[in-house]
């Protein structure tokens, strides 16, 4: 069976990606903070790896992956999923605590991963895997205050590409997916209103996560010759064309 690690699977894109791996029979391990949700999840799969871990601690994050080698034999495909919004509000009006607690999550922790499994599948053989990254749609475009987690996610654009450029030799595709307002706790507030860059409150349309879930599926799904380096995925109706 082949076998993936999936960040922030305890709720949200995270749970439901896990979900779609586990009923379709790979080998999954999830890492999140939250032990207890990851083992409600796991319950009565044998399938199902929990590895309770924080992804801003690199020691947690290299014994996490360490764990799922061992159990799995080796590493197909790292989802670096884990993230949080961060404050709202313009830049003279976030503290420096809130911006690097933003960075920690989305950037560190998503190059600690990336770090740990670009590791991995480089040393085992056969050589090779693949690194999915979750970017957002703010990757392309912000929402208006959102300075930290509109800079990290422009960031992991950056990640996307020098992982699929520096894992040619070794067979480690690297791709992006850039997500626009998926079902999830996260996004409950888009359903009554949120800012939008005139200013004024609207409601936005949300789609189903288990889209996003087949989405991943598919990038994974993918042998090691066929790269899906950027795709989009959003609710049809979504302000991100003429966003601004």
């Amino acid at each position: 069976m082949p076998s993936i690690l999936i960040t922030g699977a305890s709720a949200g894109i995270g749970r439901a990606t896990a979900e779609r791996f586990l009923d379709a029979g790979w080998q999954v391990a999830l890492l999140a903070r939250r032990a207890d949700a990851l083992e409600r999840l796991g319950a009565g799969r044998a399938n199902a790896l929990v590895l309770p871990a924080d992804v801003t601690d690199g020691a947690q994050v290299d014994a996490a992956f360490a764990q799922a080698v061992s159990a799995f034999g080796r590493l197909d495909v790292l989802f670096n999923n884990a993230g949080r919004f961060g404050p709202s509000g313009l830049i003279d009006e976030i503290s420096l605590e809130d911006w690097r607690a933003t960075v920690a999550v989305n950037l560190d922790g998503m190059f600690l991963c990336a770090r740990a499994a670009f590791r991995q599948m480089r040393a085992q053989s056969p050589q090779g895997g693949r690194i999915i990254n979750n970017g957002s749609i703010s990757a392309h475009a912000p929402r208006p205050g959102s300075v930290a987690y509109t800079s990290t996610k422009h960031a992991i654009t950056g990640l996307t590409k020098t992982l699929a450029l520096d894992g040619r030799p070794f067979d480690i595709c690297c791709g992006q997916i850039d997500i626009g307002n998926a079902v999830t706790e996260m996004t409950a507030a888009m359903a009554s209103g949120v800012r939008q860059a005139d200013g004024s409150l609207r409601a936005e349309d949300r789609m189903d996560v288990s889209h996003v879930a087949d989405a991943v599926f598919h990038m994974a799904a993918l042998p090691l010759g066929a790269n899906v380096l950027f795709t989009t995925i959003m609710a049809s109706k979504m302000p991100l064309v003429g966003r601004g």
